[in-house]
């Protein structure tokens, strides 16, 4: 038996349709009832002679049968039904029950039949296949625990096959960032080895640009190694309490230079002020080096960095980094803690970068319990973490 095509449709719980059974069964079922009521009326005709041969020959045992009718009735001449009517009614009730356990054992079995025939469908590739039909017995929970298994294998085989679609595009992302600045580090270096620059300002040009090529390069590096780290589960934070305004004020600090150099303002507030999160400063902090340098290189037009950390309650705290720069486009909002994404549609962009900073962002966030999410208009380019307050009780399952 071949499952159809159509039975493909998942149905909802409780409203399956029954085992259909094909013609062949029918006649199958048909014929185990007709036999079986041939075999127990032979049998019933057994006992019936059995019971003239060996009861109605002895004169003796028709007597005593004869005197314990008389004594037992119901009331004033109401006498018990005979023996031989009670004996053919308890045969008539055990050849029902013996009909009904036949037919009911065969339907068990075509139903066991239909069920491994769908499990070889399933086994032969069919994994968007499931089990449509209901049964009435044990064989139900069998069905439904079949289901969940192949729904769990197929999510199984889609996870690996994510995971090494992630890896080719992490091998292709990385080789396209290392070779575009080796092929000019390569370009350079040749034409200074090669004696085709003469002019000391120009060999020093070169050497520069090598040298900003080869710094990019270790950025790179440095960044695959920062997320394969968080992104593994062996990973442990060292967490320590921490004044997260006075973080965030060291952080900020270390920026300043360049945000004015681009006519940026920091902002930096704590809702108590003396705010203390459990966490691990120096993940904390590379995500908020990753958020300001994010908003400095990006958020072209703004005029104001603002960094805020709010108590929610007191298992929960939000941390905000915002700009009031250029908004992101609302279709490029989650595909920015992509690996390797960048909102403009070129690789080789001028604020440069490795396309990996929002992913260790996310990595580091993740690795303390808490998430991150982006909100952007036209106002504020708002970048929302929420962080448990002791990381120790939320922190990703070792698997």
């Amino acid at each position: 038996m071949k499952p159809k095509q159509d039975k493909e449709k998942q149905v909802v719980q409780g409203k399956r349709p029954r085992v259909k059974l094909t013609a062949a069964e029918k006649s199958e079922l048909f014929a185990e009832g007709v036999v079986t009521v041939i075999i127990m009326l032979l049998l019933n005709m057994s006992v019936i002679i059995l019971y003239h041969l060996a009861v109605l020959q002895d004169k003796s045992l028709v007597n005593g049968i004869y005197f314990l009718k008389k004594t037992m009735t119901i009331g004033p001449g109401y006498h018990i039904w005979s023996w031989e009517r009670i004996g053919i009614i308890l045969m008539g009730i055990a050849d029902v029950i013996v009909l009904y356990w036949r037919l009911i054992r065969r339907y068990h079995q075509m139903q066991l039949r239909h069920i491994i025939s769908e499990l070889h469908y399933i086994a032969n590739g069919h994994f968007d296949h499931r089990i449509s039909f209901s049964v009435n017995n044990d064989m139900q929970k069998v069905i439904d625990s079949i289901n969940s298994l192949v729904d769990s294998t197929v999510g199984a085989i889609n996870e690996e096959k994510a995971i090494e679609q992630s890896k080719d595009e992490l091998i292709t992302n990385v080789s396209h960032d290392i070779r575009t600045p080796l092929t000019s580090i390569i370009g350079y270096l040749g034409l200074l080895k090669n004696g085709a620059v003469t002019s000391q300002e120009d060999m020093l040009k070169y050497i520069n640009i090598a040298y900003d090529k080869a710094e990019q390069m270790k950025s790179l590096a440095n960044d695959l190694f920062e997320y394969t780290t968080l992104k593994s589960t062996k990973t442990k934070l060292n967490v320590t309490p921490i004044n997260i305004k006075g973080m965030m004020e060291q952080v900020a600090a270390g920026f300043e230079l360049e945000a004015e150099k681009k006519g940026i303002a920091f902002s930096v507030k704590a809702r108590p002020d003396d705010l203390i999160v459990n966490a691990d400063v120096e993940k904390l902090v590379r995500v908020y080096n990753n958020l300001i340098s994010n908003a400095l290189k990006y958020a072209a037009g703004a005029s104001r960095i603002n960094l805020v950390a709010n108590l929610i309650n007191h298992e929960q705290v939000e941390l905000r980094v915002e700009n009031n720069g250029e908004p992101i486009p609302k279709d490029k909002l989650k595909k920015i803690f992509d690996r390797f994404y960048r909102v403009e549609s070129s690789r080789n962009t001028k604020t440069g970068g490795t396309g990996l900073g929002l992913s260790i962002v996310q990595g580091g966030v993740e690795l303390h319990g808490g998430t991150i999410r982006c909100e952007s208009n036209k106002d504020w380019t708002s970048f929302i973490i929420l962080l448990p307050r002791d990381p120790q009780a939320n922190l990703r399952p070792v698997v």
